[in-house]
């Protein structure tokens, strides 16, 4: 699994997962549960993967859709 999105926005995460999902590509969305732990702040963000299969149509669709700037770069860890 590549990591391709770290946000606090649930609306961004949201709205990327059903692009990739049109798109036959199944993202996870990792550390929505954290919000009980920080005490529903939303200071933790939430982390979208892909399928490493997937990674490089994922990043394309999500730039297609003009959101590259919130992609994690691919040097990043």
């Amino acid at each position: 699994m590549h990591e391709l999105i770290r946000t606090n926005d649930p609306v961004l995460l949201s709205y990327v997962e059903k692009i990739l999902a049109e798109s036959g590509i199944k993202a996870v969305i990792l550390d929505t549960n954290m919000s009980v732990l920080e005490g529903s702040l939303g200071v933790l963000p939430r982390r979208l993967l892909v399928p490493d299969a997937y990674e490089t149509a994922a990043r394309r669709i999500i730039r297609e859709a003009d959101l590259g700037q919130w992609l994690i770069d691919e040097k990043d860890p």
